[in-house]
């Protein structure tokens, strides 16, 4: 029985591995469509049929000599390496073709994977910050500035004078008035 693996149309930083049973001759020819009506070969493998190759890697894990694909993984593709350190060994001990499968590969479409020979699934990891928490800051200064306001905004100085001018106005010409009214 072969593993199923489904994709939301919101996931995000999600990296799939495989191994590729293939030869190096194989290799170039998985990845392209023999023409626009046929998908790839790596398209049927994977039980897909949409596959953006942007987000895809097939290559010799001989590529990696000296830095192993637990090395490729914690330092190109930014997995935390607490999360690689458990298959470490097993991942750095693997010969042949490896393929890389990124979330963007199924460009943002809800699908299911189901991979079949000669694919065979090697482990699933998920990038450092791709599900972020967000914590309180722990200095005391943040606190406080954020706040929504609470009543009415503080008058400003500007606003305070020109009021003030604004009532002296009225005095005066009532004042004005009244001297006019009592002298007629």
């Amino acid at each position: 029985m072969s593993e199923t693996f489904h994709v939301t149309a919101t996931e995000r930083g999600v990296i799939r591995i495989f191994m590729a049973n293939l030869t190096t001759e194989q290799v170039a020819s998985f990845t392209e469509r023999p023409d626009e009506d046929t998908p790839a070969p790596i398209n049927r493998a994977l039980g897909v049929t949409n596959l953006d190759s942007d987000f895809v890697e097939l290559f010799p894990l001989s590529n990696l000599d000296g830095l192993g694909l637990a090395g490729y993984l914690t330092e190109g593709l930014g997995v935390a390496a607490e999360d690689v350190k458990p298959n470490a060994s097993r991942l750095n001990a693997m010969s042949g073709q490896v393929l890389i499968v990124l979330s963007q590969a199924f460009g943002g479409f809800e699908t299911t994977i189901t991979p079949t020979a000669p694919l065979k699934w090697i482990g699933t990891y998920t990038e450092e910050g791709a599900s972020m928490k967000f914590e309180p800051l722990p200095s005391e200064g943040a606190k406080g500035t954020t706040e929504a306001p609470t009543g009415k905004p503080a008058k400003s100085d500007a606003r305070i004078g020109g009021m003030i001018a604004m009532y002296a106005l009225i005095a005066m010409f009532a004042f004005v008035a009244l001297l006019i009214w009592v002298a007629g």
